[in-house]
C-alpha cells in the first residue's frame, strides 16, 4: 500500500509531529507498505528523519522565515497526497487535530486515518467540548469567566495541545503571567483545579484499551514533562481497582462518541479523592511514538507498536468502505 505520512506542520507541537511521523513511518515500512513521510509546511518529502523534542515548544517564526508566501502546507502536499492509497495524519495542534487538513483532503478526495472534519474541529475547541460534556453528563471541571477565576485554577489556550501555555495558578498574583502565557496561542480558557491522580484512556475502533496513569515526579504533566526521559512515570496497566478501571474505560468510550471520534483517539480524566472521575479532554491525534501514550496502553492490551501502526490504517479503511 501506497501511503503518505504528514508531520510537521507549524502548531507549537511541530516537534511532537515530527517525532509522532518518524515511529508511525518507520513501522508502516516494516509492515510492507510504500511510505513517505512529508513535512506539511514545507512539502519536502524525507526517507528518514529524527527529531528529539526539546523542553520547549519550538520557534515557528524562525520556521516560517524559512519559507515564502503565507501557505502553511507545501505547494506540491494536494498532489503527492493524491498520489496514496491513505493519508497518515501523524499531526497535532493547529492545522493538524482541528479539521483543517482533514477537510482539505475531503474536498481533494483523499482518504486519511483517524478522526473527520466535525470531530477533530469539536475535541480540538476546548469550550465546545466542555459544553458537549455538560450537555451529556459527562463530568468535566468547571469552567470560569475569566474576570471570575477561583483560586487554584487552570489557564490554557483553548485549542492547544501538549499542556503548551498551560498553567496551574494558585493564587490571583500569578494570574496575570497565566493569562499572557496562554494567549500567545489564541484564545484562553479558565477552569476549576482538580486535585488527584491522572489517568489516561486510549480508544480504537470504539473499545477502550488498558487504563494508563501518569504521575509526574515533579509539577504537572507540562510540556517539559511529557517529553523529557525521566521526568514522568507512566503506569500501563494503571494499578486501580477493576472497578475504577471499568469506570474509566466506560466513560472514555462515551466521550469518544459524545465527540464523535472516528478510529482512535485518548481521553484524559483527574480521579479526585473521593474516586469522582473527571474528563479533561479527548485527543483525536495523540502523539504516537513508541514512547507515547496511546502505544503504551496498545502494548498493555498485547499490540506491538507496528500492529497498532497498521490497526490505524485498517480501522480508517474500514470508514470509507474499502474493508470489512
Amino acid at each position: 500500500m501506497d501511503i503518505v505520512v504528514l508531520c510537521g506542520g507549524m502548531s507549537a507541537e511541530r516537534d511532537v509531529s515530527i517525532a509522532s511521523g518518524t515511529a508511525a513511518a518507520a513501522a508502516l515500512r516494516r509492515c510492507g507498505n510504500n511510505v513517505s513521510l512529508i513535512d506539511m509546511f514545507f512539502g519536502n518529502k524525507i526517507e528518514e528523519l529524527s527529531v528529539g523534542v526539546s523542553e520547549n515548544a519550538p520557534n515557528l517564526e524562525n520556521l516560517r522565515k524559512q519559507k515564502s508566501g503565507s501557505s502553511r502546507i507545501g505547494d506540491n502536499v494536494p498532489e503527492i497526497c493524491k498520489a496514496c492509497d491513505i493519508v497518515f495524519i501523524a499531526l497535532h495542534g493547529e492545522d493538524g487535530e482541528d479539521g483543517k487538513i482533514q477537510s482539505m483532503l475531503d474536498l481533494i478526495g483523499v482518504k486519511y486515518t483517524g478522526t473527520g472534519v466535525l470531530g477533530s474541529a469539536i475535541a480540538m475547541d476546548k469550550d465546545i467540548t466542555k459544553q458537549l460534556f455538560l450537555q451529556n453528563g459527562i463530568n468535566t471541571p468547571q469552567r470560569y469567566a475569566a474576570e471570575a477565576a477561583k483560586f487554584p485554577c487552570v489557564v490554557k489556550p483553548n485549542a492547544s495541545g501538549s499542556s503548551v501555555g498551560v498553567s496551574i495558578v494558585m493564587d490571583a498574583r500569578e494570574y496575570p503571567a497565566a493569562l499572557a502565557e496562554a494567549a500567545k496561542y489564541g484564545e484562553v480558557i479558565v477552569e476549576q483545579y482538580i486535585p488527584g491522580r491522572e489517568f489516561t484512556v486510549g480508544v480504537i475502533a470504539g473499545k477502550a484499551l488498558p487504563v494508563g496513569e501518569i504521575r509526574p515526579k515533579t509539577g504537572f504533566f507540562d510540556y517539559k514533562n511529557k517529553y523529557q526521559d525521566g521526568l514522568t512515570d507512566e503506569i500501563f496497566p494503571a494499578e486501580i481497582s477493576a472497578e475504577l478501571t471499568t469506570k474509566l474505560q466506560r466513560e472514555a468510550e462515551r466521550v469518544f462518541k459524545v465527540l464523535k471520534f472516528e478510529v482512535y483517539g485518548r481521553m484524559d480524566f483527574i480521579v479526585d479523592e473521593s474516586g469522582e472521575t473527571w474528563c479533561i479532554e479527548g485527543n483525536t491525534l495523540p502523539g504516537i511514538t513508541p514512547m507515547s501514550l496511546i502505544p503504551k496502553a496498545a502494548a498493555a492490551a498485547g499490540m506491538s507498536y507496528d500492529d497498532f501502526c497498521e490497526a490505524i490504517v485498517h480501522e480508517s479503511l474500514k470508514k470509507y468502505g474499502e474493508i470489512s
